[in-house]
C-alpha cells in the first residue's frame, strides 16, 4: 500500500473554520461495514444507535495553550512560533517542539515569549523537531503562564486566528487531564445532556487519556506505508476502563486516539506511550465500533479509518460526505462507523 492510495478530493470550502453554534447541530454520516449502506444523519441521532452492554471509551485529555509566539533574544528580532509538542523531562519544562523558522534558530538561541515567560532552544529531536527548555520568570508555574500568554493551538487548515470563544469550543466538555495539543476531535460533539441520553441508552461510559500530539497530527512522508513511524504519545488506560471493556458487549470508541489507546492496550496492558500506526490489515481486538470526524487525506488518523471500515468503503463514504456538503475536519461534522 502506497499513501497515495489514501487520497481524495475536498473542495476547501467543506472545511470547517468556525465550531457551530451548538456542539450537538453536528450532521452524522453513519456506515454499516456489513452492508457497506450510508445513512444521512444528525449527531443528536447517536444515542439511538447505543443498547444495554455497551461500553462507549472517551479521550479525556485537555489541549493547553500549546502555541507560543515570541521574537528571538539576539539579531533581528523577528516573530518565532514555538509549537510545543510534548513534555520529556520530569520537571516539566524540557519540551519536543516545531520551531519556525526552525533552520534559522541555533542551538542556545533564545526566544522570548513575554516578560513571563522564554524558550531556550536545546537541539534537535529523532523527527527533525526542536528540544527546546521553557523559562518561566521568577520559577512560576509553567501552565498558569501558558494559560496567560499561550495560544488555542487551531490546526493550520483553520485560516484565522484564534479566539477567545476558541478556549472552551476546541476542548471536549469531559476534558480533564491536562496534556494535548491538538483536540480528540469527535468528542467534541458531545454535550452533558447527549452523555446523558448515552447512559440511558444503557451504555458505560469509560475513559482514556492519551495526549495528543505530532503522533497524531504530523503528515506522513513516507510512500511505502509500512516504513512510516509514528511519533510516541503519552497514554492511560485506566484498570476500571480495561475491566469495562472486557466485561462489554461492544466497545465504541469515541475517536482515533481512543481507538489508538484501546488497541495499544489490547497488545500491551502496561503500556504508558504508544506509537501505534494502525493500517489495512490491522487486527482491532477491542474496537467494536467508532465514532470519528473526517480527516485529512492521506494522514494516518484516514488510514486508520479505512483499516477499520476497509479502504473501499471509507473512500466512497468520504465522496458522499463531499457530494452532501458535509462539514470537514476538527470543527466539522462525524461519521459513526458499525
Amino acid at each position: 500500500m502506497r499513501l497515495s492510495d489514501f487520497d481524495y478530493h475536498l473542495p476547501e470550502e467543506l472545511i470547517a473554520q468556525q465550531p457551530l453554534a451548538d456542539r450537538a447541530a453536528s450532521r452524522m454520516l453513519v456506515v454499516d461495514r456489513a452492508s457497506g449502506a450510508f445513512k444521512d444523519g444528525q449527531f443528536r441521532d447517536f444515542p439511538g444507535y447505543l443498547r444495554a452492554g455497551d461500553c462507549m471509551v472517551l479521550n479525556d485529555s485537555r489541549v493547553f495553550p500549546s502555541r507560543l509566539y515570541g521574537h528571538r533574544e539576539h539579531g533581528t528580532g523577528g516573530r518565532v512560533e514555538v509549537f510545543l509538542a510534548k513534555q520529556v523531562s520530569s520537571d516539566g519544562l524540557t519540551w519536543e517542539a516545531l520551531v519556525r523558522p526552525g533552520r534559522k534558530m541555533r542551538t542556545g538561541e533564545r526566544v522570548l515569549v513575554s516578560d513571563e515567560l522564554s524558550v531556550e532552544i536545546l537541539g534537535r529531536g529523532e523527527f527533525g523537531e526542536r528540544i527546546v527548555r521553557l523559562i518561566p520568570r521568577d520559577g512560576a508555574n509553567l501552565f498558569e503562564v501558558l494559560d496567560r500568554v499561550g495560544h488555542v493551538p487551531l490546526p493550520p487548515y483553520i485560516r484565522r486566528s484564534d479566539t477567545t470563544e476558541d478556549r472552551d469550543r476546541y476542548q471536549t466538555v469531559f476534558a480533564r487531564e491536562r496534556g494535548s495539543v491538538a483536540a480528540p476531535t469527535a468528542g467534541l460533539h458531545f454535550t452533558p445532556e447527549i452523555l446523558d441520553a448515552c447512559r440511558a441508552a444503557g451504555a458505560e461510559i469509560a475513559r482514556v487519556t492519551l495526549h495528543v500530539g505530532l503522533g497524531t497530527f504530523q503528515p506522513l512522508h513516507e510512500e511505502v506505508i509500512g516504513q512510516a513511524r509514528l511519533h510516541s504519545e503519552s497514554l492511560r488506560v485506566p484498570p476500571a476502563t480495561l475491566q469495562a471493556m472486557d466485561a462489554a458487549r461492544r466497545v465504541i470508541a469515541v475517536g482515533t486516539t481512543s481507538v489508538r489507546a484501546i488497541e495499544s492496550t489490547a497488545l500491551d496492558p502496561n503500556r504508558a506511550e504508544t506509537d501505534l500506526f494502525i493500517y489495512p490489515g490491522f487486527q482491532f481486538r477491542r474496537t467494536g465500533a467508532m465514532l470519528t470526524n473526517f480527516h485529512l487525506p492521506r494522514s494516518s488518523l484516514l488510514i486508520l479509518v479505512c483499516a477499520f471500515a476497509g479502504r473501499e468503503l471509507t473512500l466512497d463514504a468520504y465522496r458522499h460526505a463531499v457530494e452532501q456538503r458535509y462539514r470537514f475536519f476538527s470543527y466539522g461534522d462525524c461519521m459513526l462507523i458499525l
